[in-house]
């Protein structure tokens, strides 16, 4: 059974940082990509930043320059350092790892964590 569970949401001032974590537990073989998303009230989920197993990364635009994405892939572990936050960064974080292989299934899957809150006040 492969889990995702995150940590380091929470309520902060703008300007100011949080980092996230987020862990993959389970007999896992290997993991494709690993990101964020987030979701703002009424509003769609959307990609924060992705990282390959190779260390390759991509940012939406609005996060390019405060945000950085990092992996330790011994750990099976994504970060994401968020600096000089903005009140439109308030949204719930998901943590998302693709093409998951592991013991007890054949071929890949994708899993979703359950999400953390990350609330920026002005």
């Amino acid at each position: 059974q492969v889990q995702l569970v995150e940590s380091g949401g929470g309520l902060v001032q703008a300007g100011g940082s949080l980092r996230l974590s987020c862990a993959a537990s389970g007999s896992i073989f290997s993991i494709g990509a690993m990101g964020w998303y987030r979701q703002a009230p009424g509003k769609q989920r959307e990609l924060v930043a992705t990282i390959r197993s190779g260390g390759s990364t991509n940012y939406a635009d609005s996060v390019k320059g405060r945000f950085t994405i990092s992996r330790d892939n011994s750990k099976n572990t994504v970060y994401l350092q968020m600096n000089s936050l903005k009140p439109g960064d308030t949204a719930v974080y998901y943590c998302n790892a693709d093409r998951v292989t592991a013991v007890g299934f054949l071929g890949a899957r994708d899993y979703w964590g359950q999400g953390t809150q990350v609330t920026v006040s002005s």
